[in-house]
């Protein structure tokens, strides 16, 4: 699959005057997230929110996770399941896989409204930098292995690339934590996980939000704040008529 993207690494300044949030995969369950938006009083004014990517597919509200690119206080790194589209759109994948893996929503989608989503999720990066020095840490989909001289290099050969979009080895106990010796604390998902789990130098904060038991969850970044709601929860207080930022 083709990930060629604009910019690989972007690099983003340590929050001086608010607070940095990151949240797990989105998967379209933009209500759950409207809900903790509110639950921890976040201020697009100040406060940023980094998401770890798989914004669509599963949930219900792809279109409207996708509606979040454009929030400036919204920054993504590009997650699998955007890339997926990428291929559909760009001819590159069937749809039928696509579907497989929960990209049944875009049945209704022509493939020029389709084209006009890819070439939006295409200047998404694979990572996003935050801060420096021990004020760093890292935001990306789904694992790396390696340091973060090697991050800031942004010279992914393929196996790498398709390592931050679909690796699993941490999180399945085959990947060797001590590769991240020289690794900032670094914000990931694509593996679901019960409760935020932390290998080697990752922190999993993907808890499922799109599945039976499963929930949505936003951390403060270098804190131990965490926040969890499930799209069922969240709705049964309104939180889709609660305005986003």
């Amino acid at each position: 699959m083709d990930s060629t993207l604009v910019t690989v690494v972007q690099h983003h300044p340590v929050n001086r005057t608010g607070r940095d949030f990151v949240v797990g995969d989105l998967h379209g369950c933009v209500d759950a997230l409207r809900f903790l938006l509110r639950e921890i009083e976040f201020d697009p004014s100040r406060d940023r929110l980094f998401s770890v990517g798989d914004l669509v597919d599963r949930g219900t509200q792809s279109e409207e996770a996708l509606a979040l690119l454009d929030k400036p206080w919204f920054h993504a790194v590009l997650g699998n399941h955007e890339d997926t589209l990428c291929g559909v759109a760009e001819g590159k994948l069937k749809r039928q896989w696509w579907y497989g893996i929960g990209g049944v929503w875009s049945a209704e989608l022509s493939i020029e409204k389709l084209s006009v989503y890819a070439q939006r999720l295409r200047t998404l990066p694979l990572v996003r930098v935050i801060g420096s020095g021990s004020e760093r840490f890292n935001v990306l989909h789904a694992e790396f292995l390696g340091t973060d001289a090697e991050l800031d290099a942004d010279n992914f050969s393929d196996e790498v690339r398709q390592q931050l979009l679909w690796g699993r080895s941490l999180a399945m106990g085959t990947g060797d934590p001590l590769c991240q010796r020289g690794l900032s604390l670094t914000y990931c998902g694509h593996t679901p996980v019960r409760e935020v789990q932390q290998f080697g130098a990752q922190m999993f904060i993907d808890t499922g939000a799109f599945g039976p038991g499963g929930k949505l969850t936003v951390v403060e970044a270098r804190t131990t704040k965490r926040w969890s709601v499930t799209n069922e929860i969240a709705r049964s207080v309104g939180a889709s008529a609660m305005a986003l930022p």
